[in-house]
């Protein structure tokens, strides 16, 4: 009877962590998508409220590491200066990892559709829950 008990409380255990997981994949994903959207309306500071608004944020592209909410903005916008320059941005989201109850890593790709190119590439994004909200701390896009 003990070893029922027992096993009935890892199972529980388990599907609760399973639960709480799926919850944490999906809030994740959903601050992806509100990016998504802000970008394709051309609101850059929409775009950016996924993105943790502390100094220690750090972006790295192809001109290297930046620091800070406010400099990745303005990287942003002198990067895609309207809405031509922006296009329409997908996501091919690869891989969702909960590193702990409050960290996770996420693996995909990106692709711009404009008038004249096709640019795309790949992230790695490391999201940290803050105050219940997960939001971006470290993206690396290439």
């Amino acid at each position: 009877m003990k070893k029922l008990i027992l096993i009935l409380f890892i199972g529980f255990g388990l599907s609760v962590k399973a639960q709480q997981g799926s919850a944490d994949q999906k809030a994740i994903l959903a601050v992806l998508e509100k990016q998504r959207l802000a970008w394709n309306e051309g609101n850059l500071e929409k775009f950016m409220e996924g993105y943790w608004k502390n100094d220690s944020l750090l972006f790295v592209g192809k001109d290297g590491p930046t620091y800070g909410w406010q400099q990745t903005l303005d990287n942003y916008k002198k990067g895609y200066p309207d809405k031509s320059a922006m296009g329409t941005l997908t996501f091919n989201i690869k891989k969702v990892e909960l590193l702990s109850k409050d960290a996770a890593s996420v693996l995909g790709g990106w692709h711009l559709k404009r008038e004249k190119d096709e640019p795309q590439g790949y992230f790695t994004l490391i999201l940290r829950k803050i105050k219940g909200l997960w939001q971006v701390v470290s993206d690396h896009s290439s």
